[in-house]
């Protein structure tokens, strides 16, 4: 049954699209108990995809930096957000909610 509503769509977008679906089956009062149980643990496992697929995302982010030489420069996200932390240089709201 679950497997007849899974989207089409693969990866995150498919994951995402397929937790949507859950959260409105479960909204409403069709399900049984058993099947409700069944929906949540899809849920969390899909949930724990979508997290590794965002992490992983956000590794692979590159942000066009200034060189001290004026040249533009691709560096991956986290290392140019642990320079700005490290000279203390701008804020992003990661690193507040880290705080």
């Amino acid at each position: 049954m679950a497997k007849a509503k899974e989207s089409k769509k693969s990866g995150f977008e498919g994951s995402l699209e397929r937790l949507e679906a859950i959260v409105e089956e479960m909204q409403g009062n069709d399900l049984p108990l058993e099947e409700r149980l069944k929906r949540f643990e899809e849920g969390v496992a899909l949930v724990r995809e979508c997290k590794k697929s965002l992490e992983g995302a956000a590794k692979k982010v590159e942000v066009l930096v200034k060189s001290s030489g004026g040249k533009l420069e691709s560096r991956l996200f986290d290392e140019v957000r642990e320079r700005l932390r490290e000279t203390g240089e701008g804020e992003y709201e990661a690193d507040q909610e880290e705080a």
